[in-house]
């Protein structure tokens, strides 16, 4: 991809992601993850070099391949797909950043297990199906609460902090604005467990999403777009 296209994408979205924080708030602070999946090591190494730190890959073996051949740069690599039991090993051995689709407790439990066993810690954000959708992994928002203190209480290596959710899949605002705004409130009532991160936006619908408290956006297709 063109980096002149890469830089003037990536001037947009920071553009608009300051304009939507400060209509938050002027304290507001908001992180740019860049979902890098559909692009290679090429892609990842320029935007790093326009200033972008954080990355995000949904299969394990995208991110061990592409963080093998980008080892020379301090990526804060985000892990944010469904994770598969079997696959929980090679995920600890990457040491990602940010685990953000911790879907269960049993899930956590497992996870946990498995970070006993190699010393390791892991830090994770649970994973909140806020618009009830089937197809959405994720925790149901009435027992988000319960489910967060349960890990904290059962798990010794797993450091929780935060919640993400993906916005209903929908054209009605107002559906995705009620999805967001459910999720908020969770996150404002675990802030006195540690929660420091509400992961919430994507390309469609990140300024709504900052709009209703998301600290943390994961942009990918409107990053790339040629």
């Amino acid at each position: 991809m063109d980096k002149y296209r890469l830089r003037d994408n990536f001037d947009k979205i920071v553009q608009r992601v300051e304009n939507a924080r400060i209509k938050r708030s002027e304290h507001h602070i908001v992180q740019i993850v860049a979902v890098s999946k559909y692009v290679g090591s090429e892609e990842i190494r320029a935007l790093y070099e326009l200033g972008q730190r954080a990355f995000g890959e949904n299969r394990v073996q995208d991110l061990r391949a592409k963080a093998s051949e980008l080892e020379d740069l301090p990526i804060e690599w985000h892990f944010i797909g469904r994770l598969q039991k079997n696959k929980i090993n090679h995920l600890i051995d990457l040491d990602p950043w940010l685990m953000q689709s911790l879907d269960s407790l049993d899930l956590a439990l497992e996870i946990d297990k498995r970070l006993d066993a190699k010393g390791k810690k892991m830090s994770c954000l649970l994973q909140i199906n806020s618009s009830k959708e089937p197809t959405k992994a994720g925790v149901e928002p009435e027992r988000a609460y319960d489910e967060y203190l349960k890990i904290i209480e059962e798990t010794k290596h797993i450091d929780l902090c935060g919640v993400m959710t993906i916005g209903a899949h929908s054209e009605d605002e107002n559906l995705i604005r009620q999805s967001f705004e459910t999720t908020y409130k969770i996150y404002e009532a675990l802030k006195p467990h540690g929660a420091t991160i509400c992961s919430m936006g994507m390309s469609h619908d990140f300024e709504l999403a900052i709009e209703c408290g998301s600290n943390m956006v994961r942009i990918g297709s409107l990053l790339f777009k040629d």
